[in-house]
Order: C-alpha cells, then structure tokens, then sequence
C-alpha cells in the first residue's frame, strides 16, 4: 500500500508527464520510467517485516512448537489462525451453557493434533488443511453459518431405520448426519456425478433423488429415499 508521501510524489509526476507530453519527449521518456520505477517497486524487508500479520498467539512466546513456528513464518497459516480464533470465540458464546463443557477439550485435543503435522512430509500442507477442518467443523457444529431444513430419509425400505441430513453452507460445503443415536459430520468431496460428503467413516453420495449412506467402517450400503 502506498503511503500519503508516495501518492504525492506520483502525483506530481503524472502532472509533469502530462505537461511535456507534446513538447518534451525526453523528459517525458525519463519521467515515465521513474512512475513505473516507483509504482513496480517492491516494499523493502523492513517494511515486509512490519505489514506481515501475526497470528492471534505470541509469536515471541518461548517454547513454541516447531508447527506454531512455522505459523508465525507463514502469512496464509497465520491469516487461518486469525479466523479460527474469530470462528472459536463465536462458538464459545453459543456453548456457554453447554454440560458438558466439551469445547475447550475438544480445542485442545484439535492443537494437539495439529502440532503433530511436524511429522508431515507437507507440513505447511498438513496445518493449512488442519485448520480449514477445524473452522468448518465449528461452523457446522455450532451453526455459525447458513444451513438448511432437516432432510429426513428413510433407508433400505425401513421407515424406521431413519437418517436425518442436515445441510451447512461452509467452505467446502459439509452436512451433518444423525443416525439412531450418533452423529457424523462430513465434507463434501469431487464427484464426477451426483453429490459426494465423506465423514470419518461414514459416507453419503446423493445421485437422482436417492442416497446411498454408508455408517461405520466396512459397513454395508443403504439405500435411503427422502420422506
């Protein structure tokens, strides 16, 4: 961003340009090269050093973890720090009654995780994708976002045998789906037809007005229909 000094400066210089354009031609050549100079040129380390955003921890702290160092090197991990901070503060307020109290646990056990991403191959990669599951998982969790109506389907023929779908306008788009007595967030994934969310080990592929659901690891298939 340029400073008031700097827009001054070039302003002057475009009068100048525009003064001599038809009778200087030299000096417009020699002003015109010092404008793109000015307006091409990067910003020093120095001021890189001041414009680069911190994360919402300390980044002088000492004992940080190898992964915290690393966010505080890189602005994009940095800038998901920031908006998971602002995500987990607005759920704080809608869990402040919550008993349990399962959200500062459950925040812990998520940093935990995330500080494992040293042992990644990528772990840049690793901590961009921690996040950005983390702050969806919020969002749907505590309907920070948009979100439809339940979508009730009856599976396998079985009215009984019921899952309820709930849909949640996040980046990507995830669902949550409950199931007798558990429950199941998955994110959306490609899908060369139809729609495609993959949980832990839970899935659900919509294709032409019918589910498939899958529900626990090597589970069988279930063919839902919406009620």
């Amino acid at each position: 961003m340029l400073t008031q000094g700097t827009e001054d400066i070039l302003s002057n210089i475009f009068s100048l340009l525009l003064a001599f354009t038809m009778t200087k031609p030299i000096l417009v050549s020699l002003l015109t090269g010092i404008f793109l100079s000015a307006c091409t040129n990067p910003p020093s380390e120095a001021k890189q050093e001041h414009l680069r955003i911190t994360p919402s921890f300390d980044c002088a702290a000492p004992e940080l973890s190898s992964v915290e160092t690393l966010i505080c090197q890189q602005t994009e991990l940095a800038v998901l720090d920031n908006q998971l901070a602002q995500v987990y503060a607005r759920a704080q307020a809608k869990a402040e009654n919550q008993q349990p109290p399962l959200l500062e646990a459950e925040q812990r056990g998520w940093i935990k995780g995330r500080n494992e991403c040293w042992k990644s191959a990528d772990q840049r990669l690793c901590v961009k994708e921690s996040y950005q599951n983390r702050i969806i998982t919020l969002q749907a969790k505590y309907r920070l976002v948009d979100y439809s109506q339940p979508v009730y389907f009856a599976c396998d023929g079985n009215p009984a045998k019921e899952v309820v779908v709930t849909y949640f306008k996040t980046e990507p788009a995830t669902l949550i789906a409950e199931y007798g007595d558990s429950s199941s967030l998955m994110i959306i994934q490609p899908s060369a037809s139809g729609t495609h969310y993959q949980g832990r080990n839970e899935a659900f592929w919509e294709h032409q007005g019918e589910a498939t659901i899958t529900w626990g690891y090597n589970a069988p298939e279930m063919l839902c229909k919406p009620k």
